[in-house]
């Protein structure tokens, strides 16, 4: 379902000179439907880097990232935006969303985008920021005030809203109560059950040790990295 095929990425500091800074090379990614793999690796590896690369958000030097039948790195904005809709979720460490916005419309809005009615997409919201603790009265509210954990739990609940065929999860868990954890664990669970590709960074290690298949530890993707 999520094939990584030797990309590479580098950034260019365009305040110091145009620097060119290689971040990663020949990284390379194989997940199958319903498995679940790991990013690891220490702090600027390159987790985060390959995610985005593989969500769009970052374009690649070299190689392709084919999610389903669309490479990524080579893909026209239409065709990420359609990915993004129907294909390939992301779940992030930050919820980023239009102020004013009610929670539950927050939630609801992937189903909306795929043709569901409002009524569907409304009652799907409330069961999944039921089931993950967001109390009935928040739901009116902008997610915007809510605290951190809060706000995680409105994310994972957007990102589950929709039976994506792969998900990418950033740091799921960090942030959440024991119960809230387990919720989320066993949400991943069923999103792999129900033949979901998941990528995900887990820096819990007993989180990653529960619902990941493997590890890939992109460090050995670091240009430069002594053998």
């Amino acid at each position: 379902m999520i094939h990584v095929e030797n990309v590479s990425k580098s950034f260019t500091l365009h305040n110091q000179a145009a620097a060119e800074i290689p971040v990663m090379a020949g990284a390379s990614l194989c997940v199958a439907p319903g498995e679940c793999v790991a990013l690891t690796g220490a702090s600027g590896a390159g987790k985060s880097t390959l995610m985005r690369m593989i969500y769009g958000n970052y374009l690649t030097a070299s190689g392709r990232i084919m999610v389903g039948e669309v490479d990524v790195a080579r893909a026209a904005p239409r065709e990420i935006i359609a990915l993004r809709r129907y294909t390939l979720g992301y779940v992030s460490q930050f919820l980023r969303v239009v102020p004013r916005v009610s929670t539950r419309d927050v939630v609801a809005e992937p189903l909306l985008a795929t043709g569901a009615t409002r009524a569907e997409a409304l009652a799907q919201a409330e069961t999944l920021l039921a089931r993950l603790n967001i109390p009935e009265r928040l739901w009116p509210l902008s997610p915007t005030t809510f605290s951190g954990g809060e706000q995680q739990r409105v994310n994972i609940a957007r990102g589950f809203a929709y039976p994506y065929p792969a998900l990418l999860l950033d740091e799921p868990t960090a942030s959440l109560d024991p119960d809230n954890r387990a919720t989320v664990l066993a949400m991943i669970g069923e999103a792999k059950d129900r033949g979901a590709a998941i990528i995900g960074i887990f820096h819990d290690r007993m989180a990653r040790d529960e619902v990941c298949d493997r590890t890939l530890d992109v460090s050995q993707f670091t240009p430069g990295r002594a053998t």
